[in-house]
């Protein structure tokens, strides 16, 4: 049975007060820190219920997961932020279903979405995921290719660069998750020394977002907190 929308409504506001409350805790505004709701694996109902509280940007980790709730839910102003690795032979139906990609980790990637977005006469935002952890299970954008990868991005002015986006390690020593975010935070502030614009760091999840915003994140993803244990 999926989640009721008070149900929904009470966890929203229950992480938005942990949230608050970590960026009290770093010493930051709360209002510099964004939640993005993450939808993966639930069903269209628990998106409704979710829309019925004026949410209208959900994170995903699969294009086809995406393509199939935006069939179901045409005309609800989604605004879909990609968070899983994409492949490119997804790039057609990024570009046409997506908001933003936040997971932007090679030059190829980039073409084919540059390529589609311009037959589809749009632009998008894109964040640059970079890999902070050693496991072997996590993607991204190796550290020391970044102030190449930003450079080259220039030559596509379909995919605005926003900023970067990191999975940290899974570990139980807080140590080894917040460096993650802090390497992040260094990487960021590098580029911007070299002339990029980077306002966005889009780091944490359910189980280590207040490191994340002491580090400094601005934007924290959010699931099963949210919406409920995953089937």
């Amino acid at each position: 049975m999926p989640p009721d929308v008070a149900f929904i409504s009470a966890n929203l506001a229950l992480v938005r007060q942990r949230v608050d409350a970590a960026c009290r805790e770093a010493g930051r505004d709360p209002s510099e820190v964004d939640v993005l709701p993450v939808s993966k694996t639930f069903g269209v109902e628990t998106l409704r219920a979710a829309l019925a509280l004026g949410l209208r940007r959900f994170g995903e980790n699969r294009v086809q997961e995406i393509r199939d709730k935006q069939a179901a839910l045409a005309d609800a102003g989604i605004a879909w932020v990609v968070i899983g690795p994409v492949q490119t032979n997804k790039a057609k139906d990024v570009a046409r279903l997506a908001a933003e990609v936040q997971s932007l980790d090679r030059l190829e990637l980039a073409e084919a979405l540059h390529h589609r977005l311009q037959l589809e006469g749009r632009s998008i935002d894109v964040l640059v995921q970079v890999k902070t952890s050693p496991e072997e299970s996590k993607h991204g954008l190796a550290p020391a290719q970044l102030p190449t990868f930003l450079d080259q991005l220039r030559a596509y002015p379909s995919l605005r660069v926003r900023g970067l986006m990191t999975v940290a390690v899974q570990s139980d020593n807080p140590a080894e998750v917040r460096d993650c975010f802090r390497r992040l935070r260094d990487y960021r502030d590098q580029a911007v020394r070299q002339g990029h614009v980077l306002p966005r760091l889009s780091m944490g999840m359910s189980g280590d977002f207040p490191l994340a915003i002491a580090e400094g994140a601005t934007e924290v993803r959010i699931g099963s907190v949210i919406f409920g244990r995953r089937a």
